[in-house]
Parts: structure tokens; C-alpha cells; sequence
């Protein structure tokens, strides 16, 4: 099965980001993604078996273990890819707190032998995918505003005509 490890927006955040979303579907041309999808990925592992799973789900727990809520704030916008075929995605600053969040993550997972995507991390939420980005500047944007990320998922990504779904396998909270 598809897999990856993210962090889910707190509600707050994930209505902002919905918000700025549709703003920008209404202007850029491309596939713009549901809102209940929005995420920051953590770590992408790909195809995995049942044993993979387990040991990403071990992975996930351990890293978390002691981890306060994180602080997400948005950093504006970005795209992977070229500007008539790009990845369209929000910015998150990094913190210290985030990248050691997603380097324990990836080191529980090279300690247990499950491969991952091994790109830097970027954190980052996916708007929109095959967006062509006009040279024109964008209408004014109202960006999320700082709040708290307090769910890290381990999530099953099935891929479909209509783009992927994803099914939470398994939920850490972070308590601190």
C-alpha cells in the first residue's frame, strides 16, 4: 500500500488554508486538491507491505514520544516543476521543533529498514497540482495565520481518476 507520515492542520489553520486555496483557484489555471487532503508530509514511503507498516506505526511513536505541539506559520507560496506544470504549495517556516520532528521520523524509519523519499524536507501543504503560474501577479492573498499542530498520522494514500484519498492508519497526539 501507498504510504506517507504527515502532520494534520489544526482546524483553524486548515480552514485559512482552504480559504486561500479557492482564492487561488478562482485566478490559476490546474488541479487544485480537496481540502481535506491538506497536510504536511513528514516522510513519503511509497509502496510498503504490512511489515513496513508496523515498523513505520513503531517509527511514527517513537519520534513523537515527548513532542510538544508544533507551531506551523505560514511562509507564502512555492511551486515544484515548471511554471506551466507546476506544484502549487503553501510554505511553512521551518523551526527547529518541525525539523526534528521529520528527521526523527525518517532516522525511526531508516533504523527499522523502511525506505522513504529521501528529498530534503520542505515543509510544505500542496494546493494544486499541474497549475500553470501566469506571469501576471496574483490578486491579494490572506495567508493562514500561526497556529498549533497537535496530530501526527501515519496515512494510506490510494491514488484515483479523481486524484488520492488517504485513510489514516494510525494517529500520534502530541502532548508534550
Amino acid at each position: 500500500m501507498r504510504t506517507f507520515v504527515a502532520l494534520e492542520l489544526p482546524e483553524r489553520f486548515a480552514i485559512e488554508t482552504a480559504a486561500l486555496s479557492h482564492k487561488l483557484e478562482t485566478t490559476l489555471e490546474g488541479r487544485f486538491l480537496p481540502p481535506c487532503t491538506h497536510h504536511l508530509t513528514l516522510a513519503f514511503l511509497g509502496e510498503v507491505g504490512e511489515p513496513e507498516v508496523a515498523a513505520a506505526i513503531d517509527a511514527l511513536e517513537e519520534a513523537c514520544a515527548g513532542t510538544s505541539p508544533l507551531l506551523l506559520r505560514s511562509d507564502g507560496l512555492g511551486k515544484f516543476g515548471r511554471a506551466n506544470d507546476a506544484t502549487l504549495w503553501l510554505g511553512v517556516a521551518s523551526t527547529p521543533q518541525l525539523e526534528r520532528l521529520a528527521r526523527d521520523v525518517r532516522e525511526g524509519l531508516t533504523a527499522r529498514g523502511v525506505a522513504f523519499d529521501p528529498k530534503p524536507f520542505k515543509p510544505h501543504v500542496t494546493l494544486a497540482r499541474r497549475v500553470r503560474i501566469p506571469r501576471a501577479s496574483l490578486p491579494p492573498l490572506t495567508f493562514p495565520d500561526d497556529d498549533q499542530a497537535s496530530t501526527a498520522t501515519l496515512f494510506k494514500s490510494t491514488l484515483g481518476r479523481e486524484g488520492a484519498t488517504y485513510k489514516a492508519l494510525h494517529t500520534v497526539e502530541l502532548a508534550g
